[in-house]
């Protein structure tokens, strides 16, 4: 199965760019309810994912320096990241899909060039699974 079938195309996933401020990062986070979000550079490439984790321990390391009143002086590429989402290429097979779903809520997809075109929901790939095993108790009946 082509992972195109699953991918929630890029006009569609709230994204970042490295240049945004803690506080845009923050609202958008909110607004969407999202707990994480790939990170774009300004051409378009994935940079990596950022989390709310991220955020609050950079504000807790500052030791009061960077607060939500201010977060909008702060830019989100001095912020370090605790966790590496990996992306697969669109050329990429279920099995490689499979295998970041079950450490990464969702797959950033790229193409050759690595820009950003998408994700893919971990939620997409359960259903899947759920539909094969699901076929496969039919035919063995």
């Amino acid at each position: 199965m082509n992972i195109a079938f699953f991918l929630l195309p890029k006009q569609e996933v709230a994204c970042v760019t490295l240049d945004s401020t803690l506080r845009q990062t923050l609202e958008r986070m909110e607004f969407h309810r999202y707990t994480a979000v790939p990170i774009l550079t300004r051409s378009g490439e994935y940079a990596g994912t950022v989390t709310e984790g991220d955020l609050l321990w950079y504000m807790k390391d500052s030791e009061g320096e960077v607060t939500f009143e201010n977060a909008s002086k702060y830019l989100l590429k001095d912020v370090p990241l605790r966790v590496n989402n990996r992306p697969v290429s669109i050329e990429a097979d279920m099995e490689d899909l499979i295998k970041l779903a079950k450490v990464q809520n969702f797959v950033p997809v790229v193409d050759d060039m690595n820009k950003f075109i998408g994700i893919v929901r971990r939620s997409q790939i359960i259903e899947y699974c759920e539909n094969v095993v699901a076929r496969q108790s039919q035919e063995s009946v």
